[in-house]
């Protein structure tokens, strides 16, 4: 938490206002008692009415500039606790997008988006009352016993001895529930988890009719933070009544002392009052001073969590320097290549060999969990070699700037992701400059003009998320994405699973038709999607079981020859229809 407040530069102004004005309406408080004490001695017993209006008319005083020193503190608290928090979430949330997928899928969604909203808000509740009652609360406390001091030695003893018993049972309360507080905090995360899961899986749960088992789940999850919080809060309640038996015990005393003392004419009746009301402030301030106190102990166990995802590196240095790429034919080369996910018990990829030259098309096909994402996802460096080298234009990926290798590579991963806006803000994602005419030319590749057209042109709003698109119309979007993105290397990540045989043929066709040089690498399950690649990487269990033509392949090697076998007798017909018809086309 500590090193989170460096980021409190630019509002250190508003930082030192803030307290000043809050110990200046202190200073006011304090005075209240005093006067009070004045009405009650000189105008009430004096029967001076000119002189009660008066001390009424500077207690009114009293209370508007104190109301206005309030206002103006909360003003300060407020602004440079919104700032904070505003730079530290900018920060955090350009550090999360900095991190490599390694550290993302350590993390978890769950516990990002934890950080960034319920954790953020903690910290500027925490930063917000801290500069408003850092200063204000002890000064009160200590302000009173002094106040008390002036008006009876004897007397302010009791606040001598009520305020150490008062903060013992203050803290006390407060360090039994700083544990539980922590602990709440780590139960809210599982509860936002179950919640997001929920959200992003809601057609299958219901697809599935889960529903009850899901909220079941949910309610279990929300109990268990609910008596966390009961049991918190059973230990906070006691703070009220304990403090208040304390103050009232030495309110007892201090009217009964003071009466004694009055009759003795060592006191008159306004001081006792006076002393009374101190005492009251006293109560106030140290519930306040506890409040504080919880607040920032939430406060500091977040910003710690906080800190945590910022000082959390990512496994990729990227250089600055652009490399002289070699001069060849190669666009892609795989040289004895490893990948092991972090946590993971063994490598998800084994000994990958091949090479890829410029605009060919490689399928990579194998059966689920083979690695075959994995290995495209090692081109645009989305995660790093365990072993070997993955080289791109005879440069190993590792040696590119971030932007430029990026910059070669267009993908279009197995889930499609469109966000919220127009069509043609999403497609400007592949290339902010791209023009309306280029749009239509990815749109035509991608098989989804008509669908653009139908559903009113680049205006067309699209939902978050793509929800008021087909599966099928997702994919020919963000195939269009890419390809409006004009990429050296297009990777196809089973991005036509939700295509029928037709357009995926149409597809196909128009890919391997494409002007230049773009090296495709097309990633499915389904053999007829590959068929007609210019090679064919065949997956299984992470290693190469082999690379060649669909002809070579069902002659050498087995694995291809099962998917291919498996497959046609079901879907040879459909395949050989839709390719005749898109050929038609």
């Amino acid at each position: 938490m500590k090193k989170l407040l460096v980021h409190m530069r630019g509002y250190w102004r508003e930082s030192i206002l803030g307290p000043l004005f809050k110990l200046l309406e202190a200073v006011f408080e304090l005075f209240v008692p005093l006067v009070v004490a004045a009405v009650i001695d000189r105008g009430i017993r004096g029967g001076d009415r000119r002189y009660v209006l008066l001390m009424c008319l500077v207690l009114v005083a009293l209370g508007v500039v104190g109301l206005l020193s309030s206002v103006t503190a909360q003003y300060f608290a407020a602004k440079a606790a919104a700032g904070f928090a505003k730079k530290v979430k900018s920060i955090l949330f350009g550090h999360v997008q900095s991190l490599s997928f390694s550290e993302i899928d350590t993390l978890g969604t769950s516990t990002i988006i934890t950080r960034l909203t319920n954790d953020m808000n903690q910290i500027q509740n925490g930063v917000n009352l801290f500069l408003r009652l850092v200063m204000r609360s002890p000064f009160v406390v200590f302000g009173a016993m002094v106040m008390a001091f002036t008006i009876d030695a004897r007397a302010a003893v009791i606040f001598v001895v009520v305020i150490p018993i008062l903060s013992v049972v203050v803290f006390s309360v407060m360090l039994t529930c700083i544990p539980l507080y922590k602990k709440i905090q780590g139960r809210l995360d599982k509860v936002l988890g179950l919640i997001k899961e929920n959200l992003s899986g809601v057609r299958v749960i219901r697809a599935f009719r889960m529903e009850a088992n899901e909220t079941g789940e949910f309610d279990r999850r929300n109990e268990a933070l609910t008596r966390m919080q009961k049991r918190a809060g059973r230990f906070s309640a006691l703070m009220n009544p304990a403090t208040f038996i304390v103050i009232n015990i030495a309110i007892i005393c201090l009217i009964r002392s003071g009466a004694l003392r009055v009759d003795a004419g060592a006191l008159s009746q306004g001081q006792v009052v006076a002393l009374y009301n101190l005492m009251s402030q006293i109560l106030v301030e140290l519930i306040k001073m506890a409040t504080l106190i919880i607040t920032m102990t939430k406060a500091v166990a977040c910003g710690n969590r906080v800190q945590d995802v910022l000082e959390l590196r990512s496994s990729q240095i990227w250089p600055d320097v652009s490399p002289e790429e070699a001069i060849g034919d190669l666009a892609v080369e795989f040289r004895g290549v490893s990948l092991r996910y972090q946590n993971a018990g063994g490598n998800a990829l084994s000994g990958i060999d091949f090479a890829a030259k410029k605009g060919q098309t490689i399928g990579v096909i194998g059966g689920t969990g083979s690695g075959k994402s994995s290995l495209v996802h090692m081109i645009p460096r989305f995660y790093d070699a365990y072993g070997g080298e993955v080289l791109v234009n005879g440069v190993n990926v590792k040696d590119y700037p971030q932007k430029e290798l990026r910059a070669k590579v267009g993908i279009v991963p197995q889930k499609a992701v469109l966000f919220g806006g127009t069509l043609r803000e999403n497609m400007r994602w592949g290339d902010p400059n791209a023009t309306d005419e280029e749009i239509y030319e990815a749109l035509t590749t991608a098989q989804a003009k008509e669908v653009a057209d139908a559903k009113g042109g680049l205006d067309f709003v699209i939902g978050q998320g793509g929800k008021n698109l087909s599966g099928g119309q997702r994919q020919r979007f963000t195939i269009a994405r890419a390809l409006v993105k004009k990429p050296e290397i297009l990777i196809l990540d089973d991005s036509s699973s939700a295509l029928d045989f037709a357009t995926d043929a149409a597809l196909r066709r128009a890919v391997k038709a494409m002007g230049g040089r773009t090296t495709v690498f097309v990633v499915s399950q389904r053999a007829s999607s590959v068929q007609y690649a210019d090679r064919i990487i065949v997956l299984d269990d992470g290693e190469i079981a082999g690379i060649g033509t669909a002809e070579e392949l069902l002659q050498t090697c087995e694995v291809y020859k099962e998917i291919h076998e498996s497959q046609f007798k079901k879907e040879g017909a459909a395949s050989d229809a839709g390719q005749k018809k898109a050929e038609k086309n």
